[in-house]
């Protein structure tokens, strides 16, 4: 294959929101997805993006705007539970960001994952080992212990807060976009 062809092809993101959604918050802080997705196509020539998160009903707008944003949407199913009497909505995405990473693994010339869960340990360790990890992006400086050995990849997303920030209105607090 050529290295223009490589170029041409670029990177994937593969982005577990809430783990992404978590992690700024709490720095005290949102994430503006739309600038979050410039970023990355503009940092590491990702052109397709992969945003694996859970289902709720009555979310359609987030998700629309998600796509407006240039996001590939992964929907996983969400449970709700009850935790000392408030109701907690669950949507593991961990299986489903590991398998589509290796569903698209000839697609992309490098992985750009974004999480600092410690589940994605093996997964990661593949992508080393076979020359296809970019980047881990990680919320905040904490991180799983288990991906220190990643430590050269890790970049995190902490540092990129004035840049990346969602930009509050005052007409009750919310967003611009």
């Amino acid at each position: 294959m050529m290295k223009n062809e490589i170029k041409k092809r670029g990177n994937y993101a593969f982005i577990d929101s809430q783990n992404l959604n978590l992690g700024v918050r709490s720095q005290g802080w949102r994430l503006d997805f739309g600038r979050f997705r410039t970023y990355l196509k503009n940092k590491y020539n990702v052109v397709q993006a992969f945003l694996f998160i859970g289902h709720i009903a009555g979310n359609e707008m987030l998700y629309t705007n998600l796509q407006k944003n240039g996001y590939l949407l992964i929907f996983k199913p969400t449970l709700e539970y009850k935790e000392n009497e408030k109701v907690k909505i669950k949507g593991n995405v961990d299986a489903e960001l590991v398998l589509h990473t290796m569903i698209e693994l000839k697609s992309y010339e490098k992985a750009i994952i974004v999480s600092g869960d410690g589940d994605f340990h093996c997964l990661i360790e593949y992508l080393e080992q076979n020359d296809k990890l970019g980047r881990v992006l990680v919320p905040s400086g904490k991180y799983s212990s288990l991906l220190r050995k990643y430590q050269h990849y890790i970049v995190p997303i902490s540092g990129l807060r004035k840049s990346l920030e969602k930009k509050m209105t005052k007409i009750s607090g919310r967003s611009k976009s």
